[in-house]
């Protein structure tokens, strides 16, 4: 399969499955109320993998992250439902802000889904054909406020090794419709992750950290 990822389309199916997870919460109400089962979410989020791969160096640290924290959901997910029943056990088993908790390694995946949603945002309102600086608004936004130096000067220096926006479009395997695609993983992640945001808040656990 060459330089492609697959013979699908990786950004299509992000997009259909982080539509359908913004369809479940909003076929319920957007509170704290509303349930999202473990299963789908962390099938939707290991679709966006192949994302920070292609990215190469400079986000090889957040691919490695990200991979291992969602394969951990994925784990729980065959003995725990929902997001919400995860996090209640974490807090009662007082371990939630432990290293390799359920709900930290949930923090964590959000961030890479909403550093995924800046980078597109960024690439959406650009014109050129360098990755250089939406990338690094979207580490600067979402990454860089947790990282020490070293790995913020590692990062900075792979941004220079990025793909250009047209070779990470042939990595996916994309046309035309990249643009879209992009917009309608950006609506739908952003329905997740203001419902992920909520899950930490109502529970005064906040999410700086």
């Amino acid at each position: 399969m060459a330089n492609h990822v697959a013979e699908e389309k990786p950004l299509r199916k992000m997009a259909e499955a982080f539509k359908d997870l913004a369809n479940t919460l909003n076929s319920q109400t957007l509170d704290e109320a509303a349930k999202m089962e473990v299963a789908p979410f962390s099938h939707a989020c290991t679709l966006v993998s192949p994302l920070f791969r292609c990215l190469g160096i400079a986000f090889k640290f957040a691919e490695l992250d990200y991979v291992a924290k969602v394969n951990d959901l994925a784990e729980v997910s065959k003995s725990i439902t929902t997001l919400h029943t995860m996090m209640d056990q974490d807090i009662q088993a007082n371990c939630v802000r432990k290293a390799g908790s359920h709900t930290r390694n949930l923090l964590r995946v959000k961030r890479g889904l909403d550093m995924v949603k800046v980078l597109f945002e960024e690439i959406i309102a650009s014109e050129g054909n360098s990755l250089k600086d939406p990338a690094s608004k979207a580490y600067t936004q979402v990454f860089a406020p947790y990282h020490g130096w070293a790995i913020r000067k590692a990062v900075s220096a792979g941004l220079y090794a990025l793909p250009t926006r047209q070779q990470l479009m042939i990595k996916l395997n994309e046309d035309d419709s990249a643009r879209t695609q992009m917009q309608n993983y950006v609506a739908s992640c952003d329905t997740v992750i203001l419902y992920i945001d909520k899950l930490f808040t109502s529970r005064d656990l906040g999410t700086d950290w």
